[in-house]
């Protein structure tokens, strides 16, 4: 991998954006989460941490816009096991890598750790993340965001929450 060094000011936005993020889906403040992305951005779990053509493998999330906002709503509506009984989540997100960047679009790893508490049980995800950020007139927004869970070859409990 070809990093950048991160010295602009830009990058620094989008690494705001994406702490950001973090505490509101920790928040479970989802139409502010969803407030966040480009209308056309995609939010990907591929079930193989290795892989990259997400369109023709299977993944335990691959959400345009409209499925967004109609996970946000399962997640909020009451009327799915999930936003009945949530877990309480804490995010962090570190070890942040400019992969490309150019005065729109900035790309950027990262590596999350979740801790999932639920019933009396915490759960731990580890993750590596790919943020896009692009920018615009409205400032900064997530055009595209996959999360490569280091386990994502093993089966996965249903996951109550947002990676």
């Amino acid at each position: 991998m070809n990093f950048k060094t991160m010295e602009s000011s830009v990058v620094d936005a989008a690494i705001a954006l994406i702490w950001s993020e973090a505490a509101l889906l920790d928040a479970k403040k989802y139409d502010q989460w969803l407030d966040l992305w480009t209308d056309k951005g995609l939010y990907i779990v591929p079930t193989d941490p290795e892989g990259d053509n997400f369109e023709s493998r299977l993944n335990y999330v691959f959400d345009d816009g409209a499925m967004r906002r109609k996970r946000a709503q399962r997640m909020t509506g009451g009327y799915s096991v999930s936003a009945v009984d949530s877990a309480t989540t804490v995010r962090t997100v570190s070890r942040f890598l400019t992969t490309s960047q150019n005065s729109t679009v900035v790309e950027i790893s990262s590596a999350q750790i979740l801790i999932a508490h639920k019933r009396k049980t915490d759960l731990i995800f580890a993750a590596n993340l790919e943020h896009r950020i692009v920018f615009d007139d409205g400032g900064p927004r997530i055009d595209r965001k996959v999360v490569r869970l280091i386990n994502g070859k093993e089966p996965i409990n249903a996951i109550g929450f947002l990676l």
